[in-house]
């Protein structure tokens, strides 16, 4: 079996691993639940937990990006180099989710529309943010004499600046501001729109996630401060209390008698549940340290970890086995009873799959070599 997790980041792959299994539940009980039980209190908590797995991988990818170009700054590279090979993994994530969306096309052919093919997913989008934050912590990091603790600080702050008017935005560009004169590919990428009159909920636009991983970035300069490094809980707790802070003003914000925006929709589009999540988000980051620090989370292996270091494999391969042609249960029949086994199923056999790719076939590989 693989050694525990040893890095002083595991918490993070921890927390992405936490987001493939509230995905995998979100996903298994969405797809196969019958209509009788998808009326019941046990599915909607189902999709409340849904509501977690995207802004949790968009959140994360910006604590990475934050990491990947904290450390090339302090190499010394210089500022072109680290936004041409931060926004090259962004491209290439973003033609990954091309890729997925040509595959889905053609298993599903000929009864998928082609529409589908410029479907924005969730593989767009954590692309676009890559290349988007990218692009930001260029413009933050100025001229060739800035040095990394200040671009640091400037880019900690354009994070912020960048989540907070995606946030703001999102309402205006869902209703009193669309770009109808945008092609509705191009549209869709701002608000959902896809090929309906009205934007949609269930796709991944700009407005609102990207905001979500410029938090994340945020929160990754935070913790690469010198400061931080050094009292790394205490850096943690600060956000997690931060967190709690963000929760609570966004909760009275909400039950105020005024609405800032002429349409109020909080379930989608409302930077007050914005807020909310994001607030959430650092108390679960706070949760998965603690839980790989003090706790168990890395004394031994971890399956959660495990499915961390592997969410776009995972990702790629259960979407089909579960909403696919290919689904390993009938969709929409199932009893509560019938889906939970399936989810345990797909779990287990996302887990192996895990295991396959970064222990069996590197050491298959090494045993050929020798």
């Amino acid at each position: 079996m693989p050694a525990p997790a040893s890095s002083r980041l595991a918490y993070i792959d921890w927390m992405r691993g936490l987001a493939c299994l509230l995905m995998f539940q979100t996903h298994c009980y969405d797809s196969w639940l019958s209509p009788a039980a998808r009326e019941t209190r046990f599915f909607m908590y189902s999709q409340l937990l849904g509501t977690f797995p995207a802004p949790l991988f968009l959140f994360l990818a910006g604590i990475s990006s934050a990491l990947v170009v904290d450390r090339l700054r302090q190499k010394g590279i210089a500022a072109n180099e680290v936004a041409r090979r931060t926004m090259s993994r962004g491209l290439e994530i973003w033609g990954l989710g091309l890729a997925f969306r040509l595959q889905e096309y053609l298993i599903a052919f000929p009864w998928a529309p082609w529409t589908d093919l410029f479907r924005v997913d969730i593989l767009n989008m954590l692309g676009l943010a890559m290349i988007l934050m990218g692009a930001v912590a260029r413009l933050a990091a100025g001229g060739k004499g800035t040095d990394p603790a200040r671009a640091r600080r400037l880019t900690l702050c354009a994070a912020i600046a960048v989540s907070l008017a995606i946030a703001l935005l999102t309402p205006l560009l869902w209703t009193t501001w669309r770009p109808r004169f945008l092609a509705w590919p191009l549209q869709s990428y701002i608000n959902g729109v896809h090929v309906f009159d009205q934007p949609q909920a269930w796709l991944f636009p700009i407005f609102p996630w990207v905001a979500f991983a410029f938090a994340g970035m945020a929160t990754g300069f935070a913790l690469f401060t010198d400061w931080a490094r050094r009292q790394e809980a205490a850096a943690l707790t600060l956000l997690a209390v931060a967190g709690v802070a963000l929760v609570q003003g966004a909760r009275w914000l909400e039950a105020q008698p005024f609405q800032f925006y002429a349409a109020h929709d909080f379930w989608h589009t409302s930077p007050n549940f914005f807020f909310i999540r994001v607030g959430l988000l650092l108390g679960m980051l706070w949760g998965s340290y603690a839980w790989c620090r003090w706790g168990l989370g890395t004394r031994f292996f971890s399956p959660v970890i495990q499915l961390g270091n592997t969410s776009l494999l995972v990702y790629w391969v259960h979407i089909e086995f579960v909403y696919g042609r290919f689904s390993i249960l009938d969709k929409h029949a199932q009893s509560i009873r019938g889906a939970s086994l399936g989810l345990l199923t797909i779990t287990l056999a996302m887990l192996g799959l895990s295991l396959l790719r970064t222990w069996v076939l590197p050491r298959l590989k090494l045993s050929i070599v020798n």
